[in-house]
């Protein structure tokens, strides 16, 4: 545990006491409330400093959809954003102005003007330097590490190139677009001494912290022995937010001009929130002025005669192999993550236990031929369980689906041990069950030697549980502000021991996870069982799943 001096002076002992009280006073629902969002509680929770002093400089490579959740995430104690870089006049209007297309969009994508209570974009870009290609923002002195959410066939490439022009560096998950890139991007953490650390955001949750809590220090769950996870989303043809429109989409054009007669009527309260919308919509339609070819983007023949144009694989990036990994790398990456530390958990503090097997099946079965990844995917995965050396029979097996179509149960992972289940939805709430009976109530209490157990009464009014966060709480922070803060602490107070949660031994874990299993999934003859090598997961090794030896010295990475 990294320790700040304050902590320091009352002793590791009796904050780590003080740590399990929390985790014990989550259990019980009495930390609901601090559970909200907001500076601070990362900080006190997982034992790193309030602040670092001199914020860190940083810049922004990709201010997508994903890169202006960051943006919106980040704490100004931690991190100074004093540059950006992105090709698409539209994610760069939203970097600054946020994303106004509804409600919950703005709330997740705020802005530069809002975090730092900017008048005009004019004043921000005072403060905010912009790029175009990312490579220009690298060669800024000025700029200490980045943050990069760009596609994630560029993660390897822009993250190499960023620590070897000194620049520490947090991409987004997954890690990389392969398990040779991913090796290369820790072999040059090792080399450079730059600290290179993955958005894996539920490493820093504190909801998933008191699950594994629960599960491994309370073993409240008793043994563990089987996990389902899914992320199902209700995705279907002409409505698919993984096809965005295009710039140059004809209900654009007439969108705008609605909208702008609109504002001829609109009432006063309703001209500032129209005005925002059509500037939003005239830096989306402006992208038609990128010549996407000219940043590597290319076009391809799909299987139904249609062509892809280099603009397209730019603006639906996920669903091309080339560019994306589907819906395993996109989601199914976060849930064998927490998988991972579920099972983790069982075989005691500082494991990080690998899958022995996978097997996958998935197909295309709404959607037409307009992409290349799957719309379907269903894996099931066999681990290791505590004594699993003397006895193999004793697994844990975890099932994954992540289907479109049909959003029903959302996304979430049910967690079930010889004496109770655990019940995580959405990042947002817990519930607690004894046993498989769902219609007891379940509380926590204190066993004769002083240790948490779960204490049931009988309810007559269906499913309740212990630690349930979330109704009418604020939810609870899914773990992007810690992350970013810890990153930046880690940075500012350099010591081996002081790395971020989620550094390249943990995140290439997650990462050959849900790359074996796409190749598991492109490959018909593996689908009744792949065996995970060790070696795959040996940053040190050239073993890798793809056959693709690690190379550090590739045209690609060079300046």
């Amino acid at each position: 545990m990294n320790l700040t001096e304050p902590q320091k002076a009352i002793g590791k002992e009796n904050f780590t006491d003080a740590v399990n009280v929390t985790r014990r006073d989550f259990l019980t629902g009495t930390l609901v409330a601090g559970l909200a969002s907001g500076a601070g509680l990362g900080s006190i929770y997982f034992g790193y400093g309030k602040s670092v002093g001199n914020p860190l400089r940083v810049g922004v490579l990709g201010t997508g959809d994903e890169g202006s959740v960051l943006l919106g995430a980040h704490n100004p104690d931690y991190l100074n954003v004093v540059a950006v870089a992105d090709i698409r006049p539209y994610n760069v209007f939203r970097s600054f102005h946020g994303d106004v297309s509804s409600p919950s969009a703005n709330i997740a994508r705020p802005g530069l003007l809002s975090k730092y209570k900017w008048q005009s974009e004019d004043e921000a870009r005072k403060h905010v330097k912009v790029y175009g290609a990312y490579e220009d923002l690298l060669a800024d002195d000025d700029v200490e590490a980045v943050i990069i959410a760009l596609p994630l066939h560029l993660h390897a490439e822009a993250s190499i190139k960023a620590m070897r022009a000194g620049k520490h560096v947090l991409t987004e998950k997954l890690m990389g677009h392969s398990v040779h890139e991913c090796k290369e991007m820790g072999r040059v953490s090792r080399e450079t001494g730059k600290i290179l650390a993955t958005g894996h955001q539920r490493h820093y949750s504190v909801l998933y912290d008191n699950a594994v809590y629960t599960i491994g220090k309370a073993r409240l769950l008793g043994d563990l022995h089987s996990i389902r996870a899914q992320w199902h989303r209700g995705n279907l043809p002409g409505n698919d937010s993984w096809k965005p429109a295009m710039p140059d989409d004809e209900s654009l054009v007439k969108r705008l001009a609605g909208w702008k007669k609109d504002l001829g009527s609109a009432k006063p309260g309703d001209i500032v929130g129209l005005t925002k919308k059509i500037a939003q919509l005239e830096a989306q339609i402006s992208d038609t002025l990128i010549d996407a070819s000219t940043f590597g983007y290319t076009p391809r023949t799909l299987a139904d005669g249609s062509v892809r144009s280099p603009m397209e694989e730019l603006v639906r990036w996920r669903l091309w192999n080339r560019t994306g990994g589907g819906l395993m790398a996109e989601l199914g990456s976060h849930q064998l993550d927490a998988a991972g530390i579920f099972v983790s958990a069982m075989h005691g503090e500082g494991k990080k236990v690998k899958p022995l097997t996978v097997t996958a099946v998935g197909n295309r079965s709404i959607f037409p031929a307009d992409r290349e990844i799957e719309d379907h995917v269903y894996c099931m995965y066999e681990y290791p369980a505590p004594g699993y050396e003397q006895d193999q029979n004793k697994k844990i097996v975890v099932t994954y689906s992540s289907i479109n179509g049909n959003g029903f149960g959302e996304y979430g992972e049910v967690v079930m041990g010889t004496k109770g289940t655990l019940v995580l939805e959405r990042e947002q709430d817990v519930m607690l069950y004894k046993g498989s009976a769902k219609d007891t109530r379940v509380t926590v209490a204190k066993a004769k030697d002083g240790s948490p157990t779960l204490d049931t009464t009988e309810s007559g009014g269906g499913p309740a549980a212990a630690g349930k966060a979330g109704g009418d709480s604020a939810p609870p922070s899914r773990g992007y502000t810690e992350e970013m803060e810890h990153w930046a602490w880690c940075i500012r107070n350099p010591s081996p021991e002081n790395q971020p949660r989620c550094k390249p031994e943990v995140a290439i874990a997650d990462a050959v996870i849900a790359l074996v299993s796409n190749i598991a999934l492109a490959n018909p003859a593996t689908q009744a069982r792949t065996e995970f090598k060790p070696e795959w997961f040996d940053i040190a090794s050239d073993e890798t799943p793809e056959g693709v030896k690690p190379d550090t010295s590739r045209d690609r990475y060079k300046a």
